[in-house]
């Protein structure tokens, strides 16, 4: 692969860096990683994966562009208001960079369709808003061996965590299932500040170049938290999959998404 003048120039600032370099960057420009979720986390996720060359961004969501997205959904516009996500997601990313291939997935995440969704990315990033769509993700990128980024916003308050086969827990060994409506608030019902959505969806990006390169120290086993309120963080370890997770354990009772179909019905609203 060559890199042409104008990628030279778009990317001098990686050239000089020794964990990239050209050959880190050709390894971004042949890479594909997948963003499920058009959203806010969606929003910093793939603007800058776009930026950091990222050769092919697959974007998956269903929903289209309403006026009250815009406080947090900071990728796309308002006069693109009733227009699908996925496309006005595409148009800012052509923006920046048109040499970036975009596959746009028009349909909700169901247990049917996300094997054959993922099985074509190198990395997936969950940037959804629902514990039931985060708990498929999940399962199915750990059957199928797949590599993700978890993250979640509410209020001021953001996670984010990387699942690498093999290497650590997945969501499962952290919170067993699908909460309970009564567990849990909507951002609806409790807000969102959209500027911590941006910190986590440029946690995910970073999770995911990393990967890619082979650079640094992912968050595999362990939980990075952000309070914005008090500006305070902290990367809490959890270094081993539980051996009763029923995805990932020793005896694991999931073996394919369709045998879990249940618990993934959709209960909770949008971020």
């Amino acid at each position: 692969m060559i890199i042409g003048k104008d990628q030279a120039q778009r990317y001098a600032r990686h050239f000089v860096l020794k964990e990239i370099g050209a050959a880190g960057q050709k390894k971004l420009l042949q890479s594909k990683v997948l963003v499920i979720g058009a959203g806010a986390l969606g929003s910093a996720s793939i603007i800058y994966l776009a930026a950091a060359g990222v050769g092919t961004i697959g974007i998956a969501d269903y929903d289209t562009v309403e006026i009250s997205n815009l406080q947090r959904q900071v990728i796309h516009r308002k006069d693109r208001t009733g227009m699908k996500k996925t496309a006005s997601a595409e148009l800012s990313v052509k923006e920046l960079d048109p040499d970036i291939n975009v596959c746009r997935h028009d349909e909700m995440i169901t247990p049917d369709n996300i094997g054959g969704i993922i099985s074509g990315y190198d990395f997936v990033i969950d940037c959804t808003d629902r514990f039931e769509t985060k708990f498929l993700i999940n399962d199915a990128c750990v059957i199928s061996k797949k590599p993700y980024c978890h993250a979640g916003v509410v209020r001021f308050e953001g996670q984010a965590m990387t699942y690498v086969p093999d290497k650590g827990p997945c969501l499962r060994c952290l919170l067993g299932g699908v909460p309970s409506p009564e567990d849990t608030v909507t951002c609806a019902e409790a807000g969102v500040l959209g500027a911590v959505t941006g910190i986590i969806g440029s946690v995910q990006a970073l999770e995911a170049i990393k990967y890619i390169l082979g650079a640094g120290e992912l968050l595999t086993g362990r939980v990075f938290t952000i309070d914005g309120l008090g500006m305070n963080t902290k990367v809490t370890s959890i270094p081993h999959p539980d051996p009763g997770c029923s995805v990932c354990g020793n005896s694991p009772s999931i073996m394919s998404v369709m045998d879990n179909r249940k618990e993934y019905e959709i209960r909770s609203c949008s971020l």
